[in-house]
């Protein structure tokens, strides 16, 4: 695909043949695209995280609005236990539960109030007031002035709507028209549509997730919810610094318009991005959704930061075994815009379906991978870069020479040699059209090149010290796989490490041998005939 910055003339679609569409199914076990799934009580006992595992999950996503340490933490035991056995590098995600707005509870033992449209509802900052039909308590104490006449507020995921007729700030209230006949119960989550709340990013309950659970058991990711400034990731960065997370990614969840306006700040500060598409379309329009996902999107590439897509992209399989159509093009789309991953909620959390939801979207992006051409993906990725920086850095320009060279020469292979992932995130970042092979002595590194970087696989090398050697033990092993043949190109790069500068060496496959340096048990070493792969099926 040509990207938006090119001055040649194309249409979209150019490199799809309808050979290709007749053609049988890709090998879905050479798919770049990361999954993430949410892991629920439909699948977080072991034989269904091993399904998951084998279906092609690459990130498992810990959703902190539900649930308490000491469950999250028995799912947490298994899913490493299991992750063990299978040799796996899969990362985990802790994605905070962050500020939110709620309605109040309900009058004499209600367990829902009936609303009709056009009838006035006053709804009071008061939230210990126990509500009706016509007056009801809201979480946020400074409702009555972040609000102004003709605002919308929305109810229950949208379900109800009401307009602010008037404010009362003396007494924190605010007087809306219902828009639309509603039954809600109570406490439901409430948005305020282009209005700069007043709450904390992190709440205390945030804090106490992040350095009770986050830091001490190790996850690799905080998905931090609601950030809406550049300061909110600085905050968070200070937070893990103090207390012994300084190697964990943040990922800031984009979701609200706050949030989108200090877009280009938060990229900066951030380790990744999520399109958290639910709240948002709360935020904006439903209509302008797709959008500012593409804007996000194009800025987190240009910026070589990792992308996750989310919300309801096989929403229909939380309770059917098959997609929508729409729903697989949606996924398509998003690999089409550029995102790095895509993820899976209450598909996967709490449907039947699962292990049908990780294989439908597994080949959904391989088919929408296999119809790109990544020699024009590449031009497109770096001209954008060069023209909106003006240059690139030295490991980027290294980088770039390395995912060029690999499509000159058709190499089967790039091989990243990196303590602390760098060098990974910036060949990634040029999108090669062959997979990515990160040798690391760093498990946690490892473990977050596999999760959410482009195409990218992980081993787990004792150290990185004999380079040459490492060299031939990822020949032997290649060729040991069966994956790969003597010789077949392979593409080899390396940044700073110790006294040894930046390297890019290409060579041919050879028989090679081992040097014991891949380390082999704690779950770090590869299954052979898997070694390139994210799945078994």
């Amino acid at each position: 695909m040509i990207s938006n910055t090119s001055q040649t003339p194309t249409l979209t679609g150019g490199f799809i043949s309808l050979e290709m569409i007749k053609k049988k199914p890709e090998n879905y076990r050479d798919r770049r695209t990361k999954i993430v799934c949410t892991v629920g009580p439909a699948c977080w006992s072991e034989e269904n995280i091993a399904k998951l595992m084998d279906a092609g999950m690459n990130v498992a996503r810990f959703n902190f609005s539900h649930g308490d340490h000491e469950g999250h933490g028995a799912v947490l035991d298994r899913l490493r236990k299991v992750a063990k056995e299978k040799s796996r590098n899969i990362a985990v995600l802790l994605d905070t539960k962050g500020p939110e707005i709620r309605t109040g509870f309900f009058a004499n033992g209600a367990s829902k109030i009936d609303l009709v449209k056009g009838q006035d509802l006053i709804l009071t900052a008061d939230y210990e007031f126990k509500g009706d039909s016509t007056k009801l308590g809201c979480s946020y104490p400074s409702l009555a002035t972040s609000v102004n006449a003709g605002q919308q507020i929305l109810v229950a995921d949208g379900s109800l709507v009401l307009t602010v007729l008037n404010t009362d700030p003396s007494n924190s209230e605010v007087t809306c028209r219902v828009e639309n006949n509603a039954s809600i119960g109570e406490r439901k989550n409430m948005n305020l549509p282009g209005v700069k709340v007043d709450l904390p990013t992190f709440t205390e309950k945030d804090v106490n997730d992040i350095v009770e659970f986050g830091i001490a058991r190790k996850v690799e990711f905080i998905a931090a919810s609601f950030v809406r400034k550049g300061e909110d990731v600085r905050n968070l960065k200070k937070l893990l610094f103090d207390n012994g997370g300084a190697e964990i990614k943040i990922i800031s969840k984009i979701e609200n318009q706050e949030g989108l306006e200090n877009y280009d700040e938060i990229v900066k500060e951030s380790d990744g991005i999520m399109v958290a598409r639910g709240d948002l379309g709360m935020e904006i329009p439903a209509s302008k959704v797709f959008l500012a996902q593409k804007y996000m999107i194009r800025k987190a590439n240009i910026a070589g930061k990792s992308v996750i897509t989310a919300t309801q992209m096989l929403e229909s399989m939380i309770n059917n075994p098959r997609p929508t159509r729409a729903e697989c093009s949606d996924v398509a789309n998003a690999v089409y815009d550029g995102t790095d991953a895509v993820m899976l909620s209450g598909e996967t959390a709490n449907g039947p379906y699962f292990e049908d939801a990780v294989k439908v979207m597994a080949r959904t992006c391989v088919e929408a991978e296999s119809s790109r051409n990544y020699n024009m993906l590449f031009q497109s990725v770096r001209n954008s870069i060069v023209k909106e920086s003006h240059n690139l850095s030295a490991g980027e320009s290294l980088a770039s020479s390395a995912v060029k060279t690999a499509i000159d020469i058709e190499a089967k292979l790039i091989v990243i040699m990196s303590k602390n992932g760098k060098m990974g995130s910036y060949v990634s970042k040029f999108r090669p059209g062959v997979s990515s092979l990160m040798l690391t002595p760093n498990l946690t590194v490892a473990r977050q090149a596999s999760g959410i970087m482009l195409g990218m696989h992980s081993i787990q090398v004792d150290s990185l010290e004999d380079w040459e050697g490492l060299v031939e033990e990822t020949s032997f092993e290649l060729v040991k796989s069966g994956m790969m043949n003597v010789g077949d190109k392979i593409v080899i790069i390396s940044g700073k490490m110790g006294g040894m500068r930046e390297r890019l060496i290409i060579t041919e496959l050879r028989e090679g041998k081992s040097h014991g340096h891949f380390v082999k048990g704690g779950g770090l070493f590869f299954d052979r005939g898997l070694m390139l792969s994210f799945g078994t099926y």
